[in-house]
């Protein structure tokens, strides 16, 4: 498997996946806005984040000599498949018989006004005027909690500091941590979504799988979003490799990209307040400040104490991530 192992190749792969990783919420909201139903935009999504996964793992995770401490991807799946297989209840019988577009007005409209706002709220999808912000705010913070445990615990899972392996068993490298990892998101997104699609939530049409197969309207962006994501996603974990997770966390400042594709695509934050754009040059600048720190954080490491530092940085990227997510 490939490995990186300069810290430039983590800086470039950390570079890139901060830019896809900013920029596929910014394609969502704009199909959002489009009036495309969210349950559809996120099941063309989870369908493309797993692919691009699945790209990943059989190029990069299949360069170079496979080996016991670190096997290539495809080596490495296969074994862990045929373990869980026998553990299922009659797998050994099993064994032996087997021997045997756009059409609204909004662009004449200055951004910021009453009137863009108007437009725009009969355009989206999900509606928002009058509807309460503790629901929001509950998301949102459901997501912070979310994004500030799957870092860590796919640290966990490539590094074993807890020593949940037997001896002789070799960790999770990166591609096949990566693979499970896409897969139970695509999981995940298929089951809520089909659910989402006949017992809508947020005031959302009911609609059907029929329906959804025969919704091309924005397809293409939607995939795009799903690429753009996954392969942020595989670009994180990888730079994670040779600088470590606690400074591949740094990629977490997606919304630096989020906030620049905001503002120059959908017109946030014209004709605010000063208040309201002296709040966002803070939240901007604490941003930039955490990553300069979370990179700092990692630039020295001892092989001694590599595993007591990845342990205490867990902990402190669950809190990190959770405020981050949540500010």
């Amino acid at each position: 498997m490939y490995v990186v192992e300069s810290k430039g190749g983590a800086i470039v792969c950390m570079l890139l996946a901060l830019f896809f990783l900013g920029t596929w919420p910014a394609v969502m909201t704009l199909l959002e806005r489009r009036g495309r139903l969210p349950q559809h935009t996120y099941l063309d999504y989870s369908i493309t984040n797993l692919l691009a996964a699945v790209i990943i793992a059989l190029t990069f995770g299949e360069i170079g000599k496979s080996t016991p401490e670190a096997p290539n991807f495809l080596t490495q799946i296969s074994q862990l498949c045929v373990r869980w297989f026998q553990r299922l209840p009659h797998a050994k019988k099993i064994l032996e018989m087997q021997d045997v577009e756009d059409g609204s007005n909004t662009s004449k409209v200055k951004f910021g006004t009453a009137e863009f706002l108007v437009q725009l709220e009969k355009r989206r999808a999900i509606k928002v005027f009058g509807k309460s912000t503790t629901i929001g705010l509950g998301i949102t913070s459901l997501a912070g909690l979310c994004f500030s445990l799957f870092g860590p615990a796919f640290n966990l899972a490539t590094n074993d500091q807890w020593h949940t392996l037997k001896k002789g068993v070799p960790k999770l490298v990166v591609y096949t941590a990566f693979f499970w990892f896409s897969v139970s998101c695509f999981l995940l997104g298929i089951i809520l979504n089909v659910t989402f699609l006949y017992r809508p939530v947020l005031n959302l049409p009911r609609s059907s799988l029929k329906v959804y197969l025969k919704d091309w309207n924005g397809r293409g962006w939607a995939l795009l979003a799903g690429f753009l994501c996954g392969f942020g996603n595989g670009l994180q974990f990888m730079g994670g490799q040779a600088a470590g997770y606690a400074a591949a966390d740094a990629v977490q400042a997606l919304p630096l990209v989020s906030t620049f594709w905001g503002v120059l695509l959908f017109g946030e934050y014209r004709r605010s307040s000063r208040k309201t754009y002296g709040l966002l040059v803070s939240m901007l600048f604490m941003f930039v400040l955490a990553v300069v720190v979370l990179m700092a954080s990692s630039g020295h490491r001892k092989k001694a104490g590599k595993m007591r530092f990845e342990t205490g940085i867990n902990k402190a990227s669950i809190i990190f991530n959770f405020i981050w997510f949540n500010f």
